[in-house]
């Protein structure tokens, strides 16, 4: 996708990382964000498409933390889910951009409900999962030209899912304990893999690679974040201790009963990608399970995210599951955040995406009002300053890549 240069004017414009702007300016040059302000303060260059955006909202592309679009394709049955390699407990080696299909209908349903990054996840079905990969929405001629992040983290899982998945084939883990013993053991085996490389570097000396253990080896290094499925308070608490214990960066993913424990987050900055929200209480573990939890737990003042897990929830409901959180007592920037400059901030992906300032890539959408409202819908949106989705005459009309690239 050849990167474009556009400048959507006289718009009321939310940056999230700074005060709206009433006659707001966006302009984008060469792909990414050259120049946020009003009309007065920017001056377009001559060249530069004009569009009007009198009345409208714009803001940046929303960025869904916690999905699985590409990897849980729908309406393709079991020859579309490649989320969980569910053969041995630690899978730490397997990636997801290796399964993501591009023409998965969640990409498009992703543009019309404003999210154009996607961090692509592994399932929860194992201890450890394998890593995940932070994706535009929309724009290559194959996955890789979509690619914001190759590796963003590691996939966790504790609890119930491992649980059941392991002890229904009779082997280990099948107990919480053997959960968190299958990880403690591959973080051990992780050290002591990142020792004897070292050593054999030292002294120029042959190693046999391991890629399990040297995915696990960049989570202790610090390079990769570790994303913990986990969904009941004790559960918390076992993925903060195991961090403790091997001192890597911990997010937590769910956080159904966070707010039990909230405190301890917040005194630790231990952030949360909350949610699905608009699901039953499917499991014991989601015997707590309220949409009001999620502001209980800003409250406490724990940095937030959103996630959809589609295709459990459509990922097009995002927005709404943030418009039914500030419902539910949660503060609208807070909302608005959570949508965007958190989960880039907590995946170490806000120097490319959720914002709106000069730098940023051009990742831009045009909302018919506050994207809060339900009645708002998304009528453009732009990557790296490319439409890729507009709203027209009653329809969604998507820039297909027979057209991009004919």
């Amino acid at each position: 996708m050849t990167a474009s240069s556009i400048a959507i004017v006289g718009a009321y414009v939310v940056p999230v990382a700074g005060e709206p702007i009433e006659n707001g300016t966006v302009l984008i040059q060469d792909g990414r964000i050259a120049a946020v302000g009003t009309a007065a303060e920017i001056t377009v260059p001559e060249g530069v498409t004009v569009l009007d955006a009198a009345g409208k909202w714009v803001l940046p592309g929303f960025v869904e933390a916690h999905g699985h679009v590409g990897i849980h394709e729908e309406a393709n049955g079991p020859a579309g889910d490649d989320t969980n390699e569910m053969t041995t407990p630690n899978t730490a080696a397997v990636r997801a951009i290796d399964a993501v299909n591009i023409d998965d209908e969640g990409f498009r349903d992703a543009l019309a409900g404003g999210v154009t990054a996607i961090v692509v996840k592994p399932g929860s079905g194992n201890p450890i999962g394998g890593q995940s990969v932070a994706l535009k929405s929309w724009g290559g001629r194959t996955i890789d030209e979509q690619v914001i992040r190759a590796a963003v983290s590691v996939k966790s899982a504790l609890g119930e899912n491992p649980k059941r998945v392991y002890g229904g084939k009779n082997q280990t883990p099948s107990t919480r304990l053997g959960v968190a013993m299958i990880i403690r053991e591959a973080f051990v085996e992780a050290q002591n893999y990142r020792a004897q490389r070292d050593d054999a570097e030292r002294e120029g000396k042959p190693f046999a690679r391991d890629l399990a253990k040297e995915t696990l080896v960049r989570v202790l290094d610090g390079e990769l974040v570790w994303d913990q499925h986990t969904h009941r308070h004790d559960d918390i608490a076992t993925a903060i201790r195991l961090a403790d214990e091997f001192g890597y960066r911990l997010v937590v993913n769910h956080g159904t009963e966070g707010h039990k424990i909230a405190d301890v987050l917040a005194e630790r900055d231990i952030p949360v990608i909350f949610g699905p929200m608009f699901t039953s209480r499917s499991k014991v573990e989601l015997r707590d399970r309220a949409i009001g939890n999620l502001a209980k737990i800003a409250a406490a003042g724990v940095r937030v995210a959103i996630t959809t897990d589609h295709p459990v929830v459509p990922i097009n409901f995002l927005v709404h599951q943030a418009s039914l959180a500030v419902k539910e007592g949660l503060p609208r920037q807070t909302a608005l955040e959570a949508l965007t400059v958190n989960p880039a901030s907590f995946l170490g992906l806000d120097d490319r995406v959720g914002a709106l300032k000069p730098g940023l890539d051009g990742d831009v959408v045009v909302w018919s009002g506050d994207p809060l409202d339900v009645n708002s819908r998304a009528e453009r949106v732009f990557i790296d300053g490319t439409e890729v989705y507009r709203w027209q005459d009653g329809a969604p009309h998507v820039t297909e890549r027979s057209t991009r690239f004919a």
